[in-house]
């Protein structure tokens, strides 16, 4: 005589099987954003370094500024590969020692964009993707690739292109030396309100001052190998 199935039984497995799928998910996904960031890291060293720093960095500005912990995994995700885009840019242009002609800052100034095609495509990362999109929007509307103005650009783009920035001018690149951290503080202060977002100076500044080294020790590197 054929048993009765039984319908508990049979909802706990199919609900044991759905979150077996969904951690699979989540851990394919993680998988994917390291693997993103390891190719950065071949494709320019201070590009996947500097994109670890800015994660590190974000996640302090969004606690501070008490966005809810749920939404932090986007934040960790649009800071860590907010540069992707820039394997669809020459070598020849990102490490050009002299000035940018027009069509290659043209050029340049589409990574976010790129950035954005990639990070969309990958389910449960849309969010990141249009966080890394608008990370060089201006608060005065001249940033790009929109045009976005205030409030209308994301709060997670305000963080990131506030420590992309101090992150990028105390930095050694292969065209210019670094600044002092003093220098690329006041920098970031003479253009509060017209290309950064007040708020986030407020939150960060003490941040670079601070704990700049706490936040260079956590991305695995130090403030010596950046300067």
């Amino acid at each position: 005589m054929a048993s009765t199935p039984n319908p508990v039984l049979d909802a706990s497995a199919l609900m044991l099987r759905v979150k077996e799928l969904e951690e699979q998910h989540l851990a394919f996904r993680n998988s994917l954003v390291c693997a993103f960031n390891q190719m950065l890291d071949l494709k320019d060293i201070n590009t996947g370094v500097h994109s670890t720093r800015l994660a590190e960095w974000a996640l302090r500005v969004a606690r501070k500024m008490d966005m809810p912990e749920e939404r932090l995994y986007q934040v960790e995700v649009a800071a860590l590969l907010h540069d992707v885009g820039k394997i669809g840019v020459p070598d020849a242009i990102l490490k050009k020692a002299g000035p940018l002609t027009a069509d290659e800052r043209t050029l340049i100034n589409r990574h976010p964009e790129y950035s954005w095609s990639i990070l969309r495509l990958f389910p449960g990362l849309e969010e990141a993707s249009l966080y890394a999109l608008h990370h060089h929007e201006s608060m005065d509307g001249s940033g790009y690739p929109a045009g976005l103005k205030g409030n209308d650009i994301p709060l997670v783009s305000r963080i990131i292109s506030v420590i992309d920035a101090f992150d990028a001018m105390v930095s050694n690149r292969c065209y210019r030396q670094g600044l002092p951290h003093t220098e690329a503080i006041a920098r970031l202060l003479r253009s509060s309100g017209s290309q950064f977002d007040p708020d986030v100076l407020r939150a960060f500044i003490p941040i670079a001052e601070q704990e700049a080294e706490d936040v260079f020790a956590a991305a695995g590197t130090s403030m010596a190998a950046a300067l």
